[in-house]
């Protein structure tokens, strides 16, 4: 696989999140989708993965992930990124900063590692990309 191809696997992911793009899950997860995030690793398949991510924008409105920093190759990526919602209750603005990094087989995301700081964490607005996968 290209790095192209990665970038472009993950400007359909970004669409996924941004635009509740749900159809396009199945294209971009493996049939077994390993997710290690904190104390729990936990295998989905794409169907699972997909009502996870709508019910997650239900219960956050307005969720925007913004990346500052990432690395992409021809079968791993990382993103540097904060997570952006609205509280249901107040409307307040919500935040957390994380680290991301996936492994991709056969142009679909096979596993990922998830390490999100406490919530109210947010990176310094340096460095925001456009997009995912904006060159730098």
């Amino acid at each position: 696989m290209s790095e192209q191809s990665v970038r472009n696997l993950f400007d359909r992911w970004e669409r996924v999140w941004h635009r509740h793009a749900y159809e396009l899950v199945e294209a971009c997860l493996q049939p077994v989708y390993v997710r290690h995030e904190g104390a729990e690793t936990r295998s989905v398949t794409p169907g699972e993965y997909a009502a996870e991510l709508e019910a997650a924008h239900k219960a956050r409105p307005n969720t925007r992930i913004v990346v500052y920093d990432h690395q992409i190759t021809a079968d791993r990526a990382w993103f540097r990124f904060n997570l952006f919602w609205n509280d249901p209750a107040s409307g307040e603005r919500r935040s957390r900063a994380g680290m991301q990094t996936y492994r991709i087989e056969e142009g679909r995301l096979a596993e990922t590692w998830l390490s999100l700081l406490a919530p109210g964490s947010a990176w310094p607005d340096v460095g925001r990309q456009d997009r995912w996968t904006s060159q730098r």
